[in-house]
């Protein structure tokens, strides 16, 4: 990342978040996972700083994935993947703690928060051959819920906008996908009409209540849409998606307004229409960039800011 001081580091922008003013402050606080550590910002991702500071680590980790509680007006819980363990910081990003995680320490590549966070405190990790750890204590403690999961090796983790009801949440493992409807319990696996392929990429439809929507990308087999609650599966823009599918993005107004935004290889493709159309998305503002990581939790209409990480390191604020 191109920090305060000027020193450019080829880096590698893995995942962002933000506290909910992100949308309609310029001072919000976010952060940028790298492979050369944790960075915040607290001008709304124009300026970046390193937030693993406090730590004082010769050799600071990467960081492999970044979560805040949904609806969070301040950033101040943050919880960090690093290989090894999860870290903690109740002061957004000034100082940090280790989680008891079990042992061995996993390497923790993706984590996602309960929407009713407030008031439940559960998260959940997901680790390279460990499968999923939950915390109900706010981070502090994690155990590993993995009966029935079939692929210990989690790429991404989606958690249902209404959890508090239906206790629903989503792994993408190297092999396929595995859901749990009893809060990451036990899983069952989800049988995709690709097979056995790695899924890299889940998106719910913030309507999944009412609509059952939701979107898995993957390695080799592109874009899949589900309207059933993941009980049935069809193929989205098929001759635009032939490579990995490595992000996806819904408006948060979806479907009333049906737009997505998909990070291919890294490329960036929007749909206006919910997935039946694509188009490359702000081609020339990003042409020659090899894209990593997209955050746009306002939606990509114009005038919503929305970051863009790279595999230089760099982040644009669009």
């Amino acid at each position: 990342m191109m920090t305060s001081d000027n020193t450019p580091q080829e880096d590698y922008v893995y995942q962002f978040a933000a506290a909910s003013a992100f949308g309609s402050s310029r001072e919000a606080v976010c952060f940028a996972a790298q492979v050369s550590g944790l960075y915040r910002s607290t001008d709304g991702g124009v300026t970046w700083h390193s937030a693993f500071t406090a730590l004082a680590l010769q050799e600071t980790p990467p960081a492999l994935a970044v979560a805040i509680p949904p609806d969070a007006a301040e950033a101040r819980d943050v919880f960090v993947g690093v290989n090894g363990g999860i870290l903690r910081s109740w002061d957004g990003g000034q100082n940090w703690e280790s989680a008891w995680l079990p042992s061995p320490p996993p390497a923790v590549l993706a984590l996602t928060i309960s929407p009713n966070f407030a008031q439940d405190g559960v998260l959940f990790a997901g680790t390279l051959e460990d499968g999923v750890l939950c915390s109900s204590d706010r981070g502090r403690r994690w155990v590993a819920w993995n009966f029935g999961l079939l692929d210990l090796n989690i790429l991404c983790l989606a958690i249902s906008p209404a959890f508090a009801t239906d206790d629903t949440l989503y792994a993408g493992t190297q092999s396929g996908l595995f859901r749990s409807t009893n809060g990451g319990r036990a899983w069952r696996e989800v049988d995709l009409p690709c097979g056995f392929e790695a899924v890299l990429s889940l998106a719910f439809s913030p309507n999944f209540a009412q609509d059952a929507t939701l979107f898995a990308g993957t390695e080799n087999h592109g874009l899949w849409r589900s309207q059933d609650g993941g009980h049935t599966w069809a193929r989205v823009g098929e001759s635009v998606f032939t490579e990995p599918v490595n992000a996806i993005s819904l408006d948060p107004h979806y479907p009333s307004r049906p737009h997505c935004l998909v990070l291919q290889g890294g490329v960036l493709y929007a749909s206006q229409d919910g997935g039946e159309t694509w188009h490359l998305w702000r081609e020339a503002e990003l042409a020659g960039k090899e894209i990593t990581a997209v955050y746009a939790p306002m939606g990509f209409t114009p005038g919503m800011p929305i970051l863009v990480g790279c595999a230089d390191g760099t982040v644009q604020r669009i």
